[in-house]
């Protein structure tokens, strides 16, 4: 499959990161100089995509509601293999690149024709946790169960292996248990979204996580599927590479 394109928008700013600061505030030198500060959606460690001196991309959107007129989008950061790539480092975007990508059919081989998508739709135990996506099937579709799908940004790498988490998630491991306990009535759906294009499968990060890795090899098991969706990321334009395929493991 060639690279697809599910996202376009205003070209971004580029400049210089110079420095990550309160974890929410990236101060940033534009290519024409100017010094401005951007909010930092990614609130983690950011391991691997973190590098003062490195190129970033920057979006400008002044309004009296924002706080910030600039939003850190992506980063150029060491591609394996040697070169650079571009990730996306904002934690607010996976969630609509991935609903872009299954509203454009590109994930109809693995997700089957679908009647509806919801967001943030409340299950769980005690319907305390909210599911990213749920999806309905067509009702001409040979599997009819609803598809509740958990998305997780992924920008962490070891080689070519891109790795979620980057640090220890209890949230993640909640959304792992609650996954598995659908499996009753739906299928369970984890899409990491692997927000660079350098690498050539999925695993989950035991060295950040290890109970994480635990209970991702348990639902691997149970019956939860695992789509890792690759993107490039351009100044203008988010494109779909593919669905990599998955190891059980960070090493072998």
């Amino acid at each position: 499959m060639s690279p697809t394109e599910v996202m376009r928008f205003e070209p971004l700013l580029e400049g210089v990161l110079k420095r990550r600061w309160k974890r929410f505030l990236a101060e940033v030198e534009l290519d024409d100089g100017q010094l401005v500060t951007a909010h930092c959606a990614n609130t983690g460690p950011m391991i691997g995509v973190l590098h003062p001196g490195q190129r970033v991309r920057l979006r400008y959107d002044p309004s009296p509601k924002r706080k910030l007129a600039y939003t850190w989008e992506q980063a150029e950061v060491p591609a394996a293999g040697g070169g650079s790539c571009w990730a996306g480092v904002n934690t607010a975007l996976p969630n609509k690149l991935l609903r872009a990508t299954i509203e454009s059919g590109l994930l109809e081989p693995w997700l089957g024709q679908l009647a509806s998508i919801r967001a943030e739709v409340p299950y769980g135990k005690e319907r305390r946790s909210r599911i990213d996506l749920l999806l309905t099937p067509a009702v001409d579709a040979s599997d009819t169960r609803p598809i509740y799908v958990e998305i997780k940004n992924t920008t962490w790498s070891k080689d070519h292996v891109g790795l979620f988490p980057d640090t220890v998630t209890e949230r993640g491991q909640k959304h792992l248990n609650e996954l598995m306990d659908v499996l009753s009535e739906a299928r369970a759906v984890l899409l990491p979204c692997v927000s660079r294009n350098d690498v050539d499968v999925f695993a989950p990060g035991d060295s950040a996580d290890p109970r994480y890795g635990e209970l991702f090899r348990q639902a691997l098991a149970a019956g939860v599927e695992v789509l890792p969706c690759q993107f490039s990321f351009r100044p203008d334009a988010v494109l779909f590479e593919q669905v990599l395929p998955v190891q059980e493991r960070e090493s072998g």
